[in-house]
């Protein structure tokens, strides 16, 4: 699948990850928000976790934690930055970038990006059908021409248009935790279908 590793994670960091993406599904659907405790948990458990077992090894020697610490500090910084620079073109909320740099910490790097693609795609699919569904198709593709209009310019779209900023009631809305969840299991049953 080119750029998108399929290695799955072992079974026990599956369930710790399928435990954190669920859970923020079910608080985003419900609340509309992530709470702090579930992604810096996750965070924590994924240094942990990765501190003490390498990047899902049998347990390492205490002299080489720090590889495996290394293994989830890159996930969640990479998978911060870019999840931060979302957030600052108010595409992304806040409790959805903490949530995906705790994925990277648990993950790494490699099954972090495939998550992330996948979780794009699903998110893409999931808005074209709400969009037809609310019968916003012709609104919906002026607003992508304005987007990239204004992305042309330098410009960030949401500063003109209210309904672009995903912290706006006007904006149509999804929750994008229930959206990385729905990603988060298709990238894990499609590594477990690819596996190498």
């Amino acid at each position: 699948m080119g750029l998108i590793h399929l290695n799955p994670p072992p079974i026990s960091v599956e369930a710790i990850l399928l435990t954190l993406v669920l859970t923020a599904a079910v608080y985003d659907v419900r609340y509309r928000r992530i709470p702090n405790w579930l992604t810096a948990g996750g965070v924590l458990v994924g240094l942990v976790l990765n501190a003490f077992l390498g990047p899902w090894s049998s347990p390492i020697p205490t002299s080489q934690i720090w590889l495996g610490l290394r293994f989830a500090l890159v996930g969640m910084g990479i998978a911060f930055a870019v999840n931060f620079a979302l957030y600052a073109l108010h595409a992304r909320g806040a409790g959805d970038v903490k949530l995906m740099a705790a994925i990277g910490a648990i993950v790494g790097f490699d099954d972090w990006f495939g998550i992330f693609v996948v979780s794009a795609i699903m998110g893409g699919l999931i808005a074209l059908i709400l969009v037809v569904a609310k019968k916003r198709a012709m609104t919906t593709f002026w607003n992508v021409g304005f987007i990239l209009n204004e992305m042309k310019s330098g410009r960030a779209a949401y500063v003109k248009r209210e309904e672009l900023d995903v912290k706006s009631d006007k904006a149509l809305r999804m929750p994008a935790g229930a959206v990385i969840a729905i990603g988060t299991l298709f990238f894990l049953a499609a590594s477990a279908h690819f596996k190498p």
